[in-house]
């Protein structure tokens, strides 16, 4: 069973000596309090901390380091503003669905999904030494350094919509392992780089090629550095697509150190997990990928709808790809008051997996009738859709403003949280805010 994914403070919490175990291998004696790290558990604590422990013998168990006992109320995230915490080791953090009324998200507002620890050279934010390797399935293996592959390949601009597989996590019951997301796993930011079809194409790609797998630089918690935190892909057709791209740039400057500097894989449409970040390889492979986070239930759905809570067997999971339609209300916020007689502005983003959303409806009558509103349409591919639309209501009261996209195969959101599924993805139920008319 993988293990749910928990923050230091949660983890000591819960129960100290547990948590040392989970966290640094460390073993507690129970007549002493001591605890002894041996081997990988010692080498992963001076890791975390950036230094050797020359008392690591003396280490009482079931506490804190003091590099990391701030607490989660004085947590900051540098660069980020305004955004809810999940977790604090990995990192992982929501955007408030208020804040992400921009045209295009900020660097400041886009939510973080780490896997594993940020690494130093994008902490550096140097490409001095940086290489990607690109080998397996191909003619001609590459290695691309920084100034060779903004160089030697077309440059283009996309917005494009990045959203967690697990968002929306938190409305399924019985509830699913993971990060707690509710609504604010999703961004859409605007990005600069080359086609990843382009560098396939120098490489060559051999007719026995089926995936695509990325390896990243972030570093494993455990503290090992040979250990992969996460590596997926994408299949080969989808790593073709022109619009699947090696980005350099967010937002009109370089990749923040959160977002994968100074070079990270966007595949557009599929769970962001796919999109993987700090590259140095890329492998194209003969068959599907089996790197880490690929296999049994990780990014992983039945088949077929089950029961709610039950065990799926692994035969019968197969992997996310694009993901489902959806939509959000950014303005206003639940809970909202508007006067009797006066229209309430409502606005906020649709998108979909699989292309253009083609029509977008709101209801205030518990979906017995639904009113179109505008819907503008996406800058290019996978950006996502703004929507507007001045509501008004029959008489004073309380209201529930359901709103709904449909996508261009046909695909509507669900007014309740879709199929369960072990890990908790793809729920892409319509949200709905209360508001109140005076």
């Amino acid at each position: 069973m993988t293990p749910k994914e928990r923050g230091l403070f949660e983890l000591y919490e819960a129960d100290p000596e547990r948590a040392d175990a989970l966290v640094w291998g460390r073993v507690v004696d129970p007549n002493s309090r001591r605890g002894f790290l041996r081997g990988l558990g010692l080498t992963s604590m001076a890791a975390a901390v950036g230094a050797s422990l020359p008392f690591s013998d003396k280490l009482p168990g079931g506490i804190i380091p003091a590099a990391f006992a701030e607490t989660p109320k004085d947590f900051v995230i540098q660069g980020k503003d305004g955004l809810t915490l999940l977790n604090d080791r990995p990192l992982n953090a929501e955007t408030p669905v208020t804040l992400l009324d921009e045209d295009f998200t900020s660097t400041a507002h886009h939510f973080v999904r780490n896997n594993g620890g940020v690494p130093q050279r994008a902490i550096d934010g140097s490409v001095e030494g940086w290489t990607l390797s690109l080998d397996g399935e191909v003619e001609r293996p590459l290695t691309l350094d920084f100034q060779q592959l903004t160089r030697d390949f077309q440059s283009v601009e996309r917005a494009m919509v990045l959203e967690c597989g697990g968002n929306g996590r938190a409305g399924f019951n019985p509830p699913s392992t993971g990060n707690q997301w509710t609504l604010g796993a999703v961004g859409c930011a605007q990005y600069k780089g080359v086609r990843l079809a382009d560098v396939l194409k120098k490489a060559g790609v051999k007719k026995s090629a089926v995936y695509v797998g990325y390896y990243g630089e972030d570093t494993h918690l455990s503290g090992d550095a040979t250990k992969p935190v996460i590596s997926r892909g994408v299949p080969i057709a989808k790593a073709l697509h022109p619009e699947t791209l090696l980005v350099y740039e967010m937002n009109g400057a370089p990749l923040p150190a959160l977002h994968g500097f100074p070079v990270r894989l966007m595949a557009p449409g599929f769970p962001a997990s796919a999109s993987g970040k700090w590259l140095k390889r890329l492998w194209v492979r003969d068959q599907v990928h089996d790197g880490a986070k690929m296999t049994g239930t990780s990014y992983r759905v039945p088949k077929y709808p089950v029961k709610p809570g039950v065990e799926v067997p692994e035969s019968d999971m197969v992997i996310i790809e694009n993901m489902p339609v959806k939509s959000i209300i950014t303005t206003p916020g639940t809970g909202a008051s508007v006067q009797n007689g006066q229209a309430l502005a409502l606005r906020g983003h649709a998108w979909s997996g699989a292309g253009d959303v083609t029509a977008m409806h709101l209801s205030i009558d518990f979906g017995q009738t639904w009113v179109a509103a505008k819907l503008e349409p996406a800058r290019n591919p996978w950006a996502w859709q703004r929507w507007t639309h001045n509501l008004r209501f029959p008489q004073p009261g309380y209201y529930e403003v359901w709103a709904r996209a449909t996508d261009h195969t046909g695909l509507a959101q669900p007014m309740v949280v879709p199929g369960w599924n072990p890990k908790g993805y793809l729920n892409n139920a319509m949200q709905r805010i209360a508001v109140t008319v005076a």
